[in-house]
């Protein structure tokens, strides 16, 4: 299962530090974190609300361009173990100098330069796309869709909206996703995890994205999950991270399976790996042992997420080459 070339499209660079990372980190900076972290040294959360927390504290010994290169390296290396020869990150340019263009070019150019360091030695391809933090509100998302803006290219090819979905709604964010679908990027947002099916509605409507990030509860709106099947809007589902977050209580209540069997595209990925206890390997193996997907469902998904990826023409195709030799 490690070994079957994977694309994974819904993965937040900073939610992928390791926790061992983060404490090396602050060690160095003489910053106390223990109280993020359970006996066992993992992440410690109780819910969504206090992941979000948990997550935000984690990343303020990610302080300068170096962390954010050497962040990337980890992260990607780690990926590439997994049999990913694909993936696309959410980057935030408020984790990245706070929302400061100057700054986030910098920040930006050290997590290229790990890029190029991780493709260079385990083939491994990084896109990034750039992430409004929705609970920070429409002003602030403005700021970064600027960011987005003005460093579109060959290597930042998406826009994002993460965070607290039951805050605000899509319509307040429409004018950074004007701003970045006119800059060329792919467009996503989170929505379809905690604030039901509605929630995925109004951000098709409001937002004009092509990829939902999670998406799942789609499932509640049978009207919805045609629509979804028939436009050919793809999910990026994250079993692991909804379940760790208590969306639904084990795998076998989760509605991947009911989804694909609805004609609706699906990719997976594995969210903030660390945090959830998983990785791309256990989250195929978990499906496979679960609802019996076999190779032509993993297959499926890697040319699902190839056809969604925020890549250019010449990469999709080096992408299918790698595919195809598999």
């Amino acid at each position: 299962m490690r070994d079957i070339p994977k694309l994974e499209l819904h993965l937040h660079l900073e939610g992928a530090a390791p926790p061992g990372f983060i404490r090396a980190k602050a060690a160095q900076k003489g910053l106390d974190l223990s109280r993020i972290f359970d006996g066992a040294g993992g992440y410690a959360y109780r819910d969504f609300y206090e992941f979000l927390r948990i997550y935000e504290a984690a990343c303020t010994v990610l302080t300068t361009p170096q962390d954010f290169h050497d962040l990337t390296l980890a992260v990607l290396e780690h990926s590439a173990s997994e049999g990913v020869i694909y993936s696309e990150a959410f980057l935030s340019p408020d984790f990245c100098g706070g929302g400061d263009l100057e700054a986030w070019r910098d920040y930006l150019a050290a997590i290229e330069a790990a890029a190029e360091q991780a493709r260079a030695e385990s083939g491994i391809i990084l896109r990034g796309c750039v992430t409004c933090i929705r609970h920070f509100g429409p002003e602030q998302a403005r700021r970064i869709a600027r960011c987005a803006q003005e460093t579109a290219g060959d290597f930042i090819t998406g826009f994002g909206l993460a965070g607290d979905e039951t805050m605000l709604h899509p319509s307040d964010f429409a004018y950074a996703f004007d701003a970045a679908r006119e800059a060329g990027l792919g467009l996503t947002a989170h929505a379809g995890e905690w604030g039901g099916p509605d929630s995925v509605r109004e951000t098709l409507r409001d937002l004009r994205v092509s990829r939902i990030g999670h998406g799942v509860r789609a499932i509640e709106d049978p009207a919805l999950v045609a629509h979804l099947a028939e436009t050919g809007v793809v999910l990026e589902v994250c079993p692991g991270s909804n379940i760790a977050l208590g969306l639904y209580p084990s795998l076998a209540a989760h509605p991947i399976d009911r989804l694909h069997q609805a004609g609706v595209k699906l990719t997976v990925s594995t969210d903030d790996p660390p945090f959830f206890h998983t990785s791309m390997t256990r989250e195929y193996q978990a499906l496979a042992d679960r609802f019996g997907w076999e190779a032509p469902a993993f297959e499926t998904l890697a040319q699902t997420a190839l056809g969604a990826a925020f890549c250019d023409p010449e990469t999709r195709r080096a992408l299918a080459k790698r595919l195809e030799a598999k």
